[in-house]
């Protein structure tokens, strides 16, 4: 058991240290990008909302075609994956990197690598599901999907991704600043309290 967890550890920590390598030229722009995401000012939530409404608002008055707008999109990637690491470092400084920056740019990189683990793990799982419980594969995964495509039938598709980008872009300044745990033990409190009262009624 030990000898599996210390082949985990060393897995995660040379997979940690290959994506540091690999995006160790967007460092400066990575680490920015946290101090947005996790509100490490008060106004930075505001901006968030206000850039996402502005770029969606844009996106609505143009109305492009999907062809186009992927295209622009693989663009703007292309841009940005040739620009940043040439630009970044001028802007920036690299050279005033200091071991506080280091250390969280190690940490981003190794909560990436967990997501992963965890999104291939979830998938994993699903496709134990299948093979275990078919009956239940299928009846979990339809009623899923009809679930997805009643929602999409209601809602614009425009707005549900706004919606849908917005609740991820404030997630990890949510998480940061407790309120995810905090409303979270406010349901828990509350359906405990209805289990109780049910069990209650019961006796």
């Amino acid at each position: 058991m030990a000898d599996g967890d210390n082949k985990s550890s060393n897995m995660l920590a040379q997979e940690t240290a290959q994506l540091e390598e690999q995006l160790q030229a967007w460092g400066e722009v990575i680490l920015a990008g946290d101090q947005v995401l996790r509100w490490k000012k008060q106004w930075f939530p505001a901006a968030l909302i206000g850039a996402t409404t502005l770029l969606f608002m844009l996106i609505y008055y143009l109305d492009p075609s999907v062809l186009t707008g992927l295209s622009s999109s693989v663009m703007l990637l292309c841009l940005a994956d040739y620009l940043v690491p040439t630009l970044a470092p001028r802007v920036f400084g690299s050279n005033k990197w200091t071991t506080e920056q280091q250390q969280r740019f190690h940490e981003i990189c190794g909560n990436l690598v967990k997501t992963q683990r965890r999104i291939l793990g979830w998938w994993k799982r699903l496709f134990e599901l299948k093979e275990e419980k078919p009956k239940m594969y299928f009846a979990s995964v339809i009623s899923s999907l009809v679930a997805v495509a009643w929602i999409g039938q209601q809602v614009h598709n425009l707005f549900l991704t706004y919606l849908i980008a917005i609740f991820l872009l404030l997630l990890p300044g949510l998480n940061q600043h407790g309120v995810i745990s905090k409303y979270a033990g406010m349901a828990k409190r509350e359906i405990n309290k209805l289990l109780k009262q049910k069990e209650k009624k019961n006796e």
